[in-house]
């Protein structure tokens, strides 16, 4: 296809207004929405990663307007009444179809490769991270747009309605809603007991994926090769259905889509723990000394090295030989709800908890000191991807009031009420151990480090039973 015929066909096709759609819809939904893509390391403009999930996410609704444009692109040649002539030309229906097929394919692609740019751009000023793990994630999402369009192109020709397009669009919508829901979820339990929801083989046929929960979480290979076969077909089916004459040239066209979702299904990984898996490259670790960060926070290790150094200094003036020995960000991969694991011997931390993501400003450094301290005495037993107020913030408070010898609030984002009824809780508690023998407080710490370390018990119900003797 040249340029000139390029040119025709955007001035008489839908295919300018389907990469406008592509383009401008999810940049409206990123920038006029304030949610969960702007905060923390899984932002969309944060990491590579996350950016190219995150567009990917946006195909929930993307693909389903892409598929009823291209259902209504599929109906140009019966309401301008050419159907007859042109199958009088001599120029064969593959060439007409290829033409109609690759100029919206070349919009389609050209739009979601302008929107990744926009995060992309944003992303080369937030990271020093660079890596290429991205792009087929992003390559996918992109044949994604292409191969919806095509099909319903093909569904468009081979069903000549006015509502084509729309009811087109709404079963892709269900389609995508389902494999996000129901049909796409398995139910189990984790080893806590808690009942949870997974994603399964047959949801990874939808486009569209999960919210970004993890900066170290990336698709497995299978996934992409699946996906890929999946789509192919879709496609086929929907160039096949363009040329198509016949009413059982349009049976035989569903071959392809009906052969690529069996074997997609034969490739997509089955286990939820291959679906989702840790980017090995990004979770490696970059140490300053015995503080460590993993590669894709490496931009932020110089101001942490200073506040872990203090923190494991001052921990181990008051735990001697049972204080950690060094500060290293979590790169565990848990399902949510599970119970999370802790270390001893290493102050494990998270960029998101909300301790260490409110330090910043002048006192960012003392701020840190005091998050990574708390992290060290009461790590948190709250499930993963939940969020709790309570127990392990009193317990944390009174720790690190004992190892400083002065009770001073935490860094985060509680309001001023709740902070109140943390120092109303957390001071009596703390003033009472104080007032205990130096072997009685070692003694309470210690049960209370088990409990906390453990996730069986309360650590704050230990302190206060401790300090009320």
């Amino acid at each position: 296809m040249n340029i000139s015929v390029l040119r025709i066909e955007l001035k008489r096709s839908v295919a300018p207004w389907a990469g406008a759609v592509v383009l401008t819809a999810p940049l409206a939904f990123l920038y006029l929405l304030n949610g969960t893509w702007w905060t923390g390391t899984t932002a969309w403009t944060a990491q590579w990663t996350s950016m190219a999930l995150w567009t990917r996410s946006l195909l929930f609704y993307l693909w389903p307007l892409a598929v009823g444009l291209g259902a209504l692109q599929g109906l140009r040649d019966r309401r301008s009444k050419m159907s007859e002539l042109l199958t009088s030309t001599p120029r064969p229906a593959r060439h007409r179809a290829a033409t109609l097929a690759g100029t919206t394919a070349f919009t389609l692609t050209s739009a979601f490769a302008l929107l990744v740019l926009v995060g992309g751009v944003q992303v080369l000023a937030n990271t020093e991270y660079m890596h290429l793990g991205w792009l087929p994630i992003s390559l996918v999402g992109a044949l994604s747009l292409v191969a919806g369009a095509v099909l319903g192109m093909g569904a468009g020709r081979a069903l000549p309605s006015v509502l084509t397009p729309p009811a087109l669009a709404m079963g892709a919508f269900v389609f995508t809603a389902l494999m996000q829901m129901s049909f796409g979820r398995t139910e189990t339990t984790t080893a806590a007991g808690v009942p949870i929801t997974e994603p399964n083989r047959v949801s990874l046929l939808s486009p569209a994926v999960q919210e970004v929960r993890d900066v170290l979480v990336t698709l497995s290979a299978p996934v992409h090769v699946g996906q890929t076969i999946w789509l192919l077909g879709m496609a086929a089916t929907g160039f096949a259905l363009l040329v198509a004459a016949t009413p059982r040239a349009r049976l035989t066209a569903l071959t392809p889509i009906m052969a690529g979702a069996v074997i997609a299904l034969l490739v997509l990984p089955s286990d939820p723990r291959r679906i989702h898996v840790v980017d090995e490259a990004a979770a490696e670790l970059v140490c300053d000394g015995p503080v460590c960060v993993t590669k894709t926070q490496q931009g932020r290790l110089a101001d942490l090295a200073g506040p872990g150094r203090k923190a494991l200094g001052l921990l181990r003036s008051v735990l001697g030989d049972e204080a950690p020995v060094s500060v290293r960000e979590n790169t565990d991969l848990l399902p949510e709800g599970s119970t999370p694991q802790w270390s001893r011997s290493t102050v494990l931390f998270d960029f998101d908890d909300d301790l260490i993501a409110a330090a910043k400003g002048a006192a960012k450094g003392e701020e840190l000191t005091l998050a990574l301290i708390a992290k060290g005495m009461v790590p948190g037993c709250t499930p993963t991807g939940w969020t709790s107020f309570g127990s392990d913030l009193f317990a944390q408070t009174v720790a690190v009031g004992w190892v400083l010898g002065d009770l001073e609030p935490l860094p985060g984002t509680l309001s001023a009420g709740l902070r109140s009824e943390v120092d109303a809780e957390a001071r009596p508690v703390w003033k009472k151990l104080e007032a205990l023998p130096r072997a009685e407080q070692l003694s309470r710490i210690g049960a209370m480090r088990a409990a906390a370390f453990s996730c069986k018990g309360d650590p704050f119900e230990v302190l206060s039973r401790g300090a009320s003797r």
